[in-house]
């Protein structure tokens, strides 16, 4: 019986109010983050009359926040790829012996609670002196990029046709080549995703970023945006510009690569 479009009109209706309400609170930012300082209930609901005073001062107050949130993001996702693209071309790929625990290893440190993982590294890095670095938020984020990376794209590379490998073998490449000329290029979908993921959990980490900083040296722009509440509570727009600034990155990033992700997500799940 072929279906009426009235009768998925209702449904149509409902994904339009849901999705209203899950973008009003940025909206809300956005609104705010153009109004001039003082109570933004006061404020109007479209901005007529845009102030952009709130970005000039988030731009003063945290540029240097943002910039140190774009080093460890990218540290961390460059480092994150680096470990776990060979980690999961061996274990898709060269079978090694003991891969299968070394998998659920891998598995079993994405349940560990992200409060554990800090308290330890703080231990460790008040030993090493990597509290208040870039280097210590790098390696601390990794330690989610890592294995999350090596799920993804061990799945991706495990979906290589072996024909190809093959013949690159007979051609007389060996396994680095193999990894680098053919396996990585066939991969470039699943590196984007994994990378994609890394840099957002970087960029969105706070657990790390409070625990392993006690200086204002290295302050991410989430925890700016944290300290910058308490003392700026009535500069609404400038509290709102910062976090539509923090925003801004991570949304261009979903928009262009939003092609990679999908193929990403699906590679290696039908063999």
């Amino acid at each position: 019986m072929k279906r009426t479009p009235t009768r998925g009109r209702p449904y149509t209706i409902a994904g339009i109010v849901l999705l209203a309400l899950m973008l009003f609170p940025v909206y809300w930012m956005v609104n705010a983050s153009l109004q001039p300082a003082g109570d933004v209930l006061r404020g109007a609901w479209f901005p007529l009359h845009p102030d952009f005073s709130g970005y000039a001062t988030a731009a003063h107050d945290q540029g240097r926040a943002l910039v140190t949130s774009l080093v460890v993001a990218l540290g961390s996702t460059v480092l994150s790829l680096a470990l776990a693209a060979p980690a999961a071309y061996a274990l898709a790929l060269l079978r090694p012996r003991g891969a299968t625990p070394v998998l659920f290893g891998i598995l079993v440190t994405q349940m560990v609670p992200g409060i554990v993982v800090a308290n330890a590294l703080y231990g460790a890095y008040n030993d090493l002196g990597l509290l208040n670095s870039h280097l210590g938020l790098v390696l601390a984020d990794s330690t989610a990029g890592v294995p999350f990376s090596t799920i993804i794209l061990r799945s991706s590379m495990q979906g290589v046709p072996r024909e190809i490998i093959e013949a690159a073998r007979v051609d007389g490449a060996g396994r680095l080549r193999v990894f680098r000329s053919v396996v990585l290029p066939l991969s470039t979908n699943a590196l984007v995703t994994a990378g994609l993921f890394t840099f957002l959990f970087a960029w969105s980490d706070f657990l790390f970023a409070l625990t392993l900083n006690t200086t204002e040296t290295v302050r991410p722009i989430t925890l700016g945006i944290y300290d910058y509440v308490g003392a700026h509570s009535n500069q609404w727009n400038a509290i709102m510009a910062t976090a539509v600034l923090a925003a801004l990155p991570a949304a261009a990033l979903l928009v262009v690569a939003q092609r990679h992700v999908r193929a990403g997500i699906t590679s290696g799940a039908v063999d």
